[in-house]
């Protein structure tokens, strides 16, 4: 799959301790969003943060939270993007969900080292 050009970013955040099933809501999100197709979804652990709840959250040494945010990033096409949107409301996330407008500058496969000199792609 190629993707270059406008884009649609989805970013759910949700507590690291928030399941679907026996599962991280977080990594049902992300397998969801490959069974789906999606170009590409991540899944990055926060260090400090608070959300509707007004607690923060932190991984300090001596804080008592362990229920760190947890934001999941999916970019694809915006018609893809919102095609996944009711998987969402099926999981029933619960936290945040934004959308934004961007542009795709480069995306494929990471350069495995030594030059690039002389190579077509």
């Amino acid at each position: 799959m190629t993707l270059q050009g406008p884009a649609l970013r989805l970013t759910v955040v949700v507590g690291e301790s928030d399941t679907h099933g026996h599962r991280p809501l977080y990594s049902e999100i992300v397998h969801r969003a490959h069974a789906a197709g999606l170009a590409g979804a991540s899944a990055f652990r926060g260090i400090e943060g608070f959300g509707a709840s007004s607690l923060i959250h932190t991984s300090r040494l001596l804080s008592l939270s362990e229920d760190l945010p947890v934001a999941v990033i999916v970019v694809d096409t915006a018609e893809r993007v919102r095609a996944f949107l009711p998987v969402l409301a099926e999981l029933s996330v619960g936290g945040l969900v934004t959308l934004e407008e961007v542009e795709v500058l480069h995306y494929g496969e990471a350069a495995t080292g030594g030059s690039t000199e002389g190579k077509s792609g």
